[in-house]
Order: C-alpha cells, then sequence, then structure tokens
C-alpha cells in the first residue's frame, strides 16, 4: 500500500511528489548558513527499513554509495544498553575537485544510532569548522524512505552559496548510486 492510498486527502502537489520519490527521484531542500550550507535530500528505496539499515550502518560501503569517500573505517564501536543507542567513532577521508583546484578533507564523527530508526553524525574534529548530518528511516509504501539532512563549514572561507550549491548538486547523485548498490547487492 503506498502514502497516497493511506492518505487519500493528499493535495496535487503532495501526489506529484510522491510520484516522483517512487519513480527514484530524489528531492532537495537547501538553507544558508552564516558560513556553509544545510542541504536534506530524501529518496525511496524499495527495501524493508531493517534491510536498509543493515546497509546504512556498513560504513566501509560508504565508499560505494558515494564516490567521493575515499576511506570509511569505523574506529570504535560501543553497545549501549537495550534503552540507550549504539555509538562508533567514524573517520573518513573525501576527495574533491572544484572547478580549478581540488582538495582533500578528512573527518572525524560521533556516529549515534537508533535502531531502525535514525543515525546522527555530529562533528569530533577535521578539516571542517563544524559538521553534522542526520539521516532518518521511514516505512514508506513497500520500501523505506531516507531523509539525509547535512550542515558543513568548511575551514577555508567559501560564501556559503558555493557550498549549498556544490551539495545540492552532488547529493542527488550521490544518493541515486547509495540507492543502486544498495539495492544490487
Amino acid at each position: 500500500m503506498t502514502a497516497s492510498l493511506r492518505l487519500p486527502a493528499l493535495s496535487a502537489a503532495a501526489l506529484q511528489q510522491e510520484k516522483s520519490l517512487l519513480q527514484g527521484d530524489v528531492l532537495i531542500s537547501t538553507t544558508l548558513t552564516d558560513m556553509g550550507a544545510a542541504v536534506t535530500a530524501t529518496m525511496y528505496v524499495p527495501m524493508v527499513r531493517s534491510q536498509t539499515w543493515q546497509k546504512l550502518t556498513d560504513y566501509s560501503k560508504w565508499v560505494l554509495y558515494f564516490p567521493d569517500i575515499v576511506q570509511s573505517q569505523v574506529l570504535e564501536a560501543k553497545k549501549q544498553s537495550q534503552s540507550h543507542p549504539m555509538t562508533r567513532r567514524l573517520y573518513q577521508v573525501a576527495r574533491k575537485a572544484f572547478l580549478m583546484f581540488s582538495a582533500q578533507v578528512e573527518i572525524y564523527l560521533q556516529v549515534i544510532e537508533t535502531l531502525h530508526q535514525k543515525i546522527q553524525f555530529r562533528f569530533e574534529r577535521g578539516t571542517f569548522s563544524d559538521f553534522s548530518a542526520d539521516l532518518t528511516l521511514e516505512d514508506y509504501g513497500q520500501g523505506t524512505l531516507i531523509t539525509y539532512s547535512v550542515s558543513a563549514t568548511p575551514l577555508i572561507p567559501v560564501p556559503g552559496f558555493l557550498i549549498e550549491q556544490a551539495i545540492r548538486r552532488d547529493l542527488p547523485g550521490n544518493m541515486k548510486t547509495m540507492r543502486r548498490v544498495m539495492c544490487a547487492a
């Protein structure tokens, strides 16, 4: 059953949005921050949430999901009690070419997992002055809706609108690659 069957009073815009998601589109919204940008991407994955969760929390596979990430490794994992989430420390390295220069960034993140619902990435240190990301999963029809919100401020002074444009340009393709790799395995 799709969301439109559960919610018969959807507006024409909501029906178009649902159709776009189910056809494989990635929906994007952006916000500029003081020196960086925040971008939210939403996509549909035709897999149940528990299966989607397993694939997303295999952090070494993120090099396949995001082509600019060249290294992704869990440094430490702590299983908390039943009522507390799993936490991990994650190290990632990414390389990106911008117009006439290329850059390599590295980041150490604290990862907080709420089983089958949410993954929060919180900045510890690295080549950003600030970074955070939230990835949420929810049942949607026969599959899962993934919403990935990223906020980043680099150490180098780059206007926020340029960061926003770069993330806005790259994130939909990265999310589609993520879905393709996850569904192929």
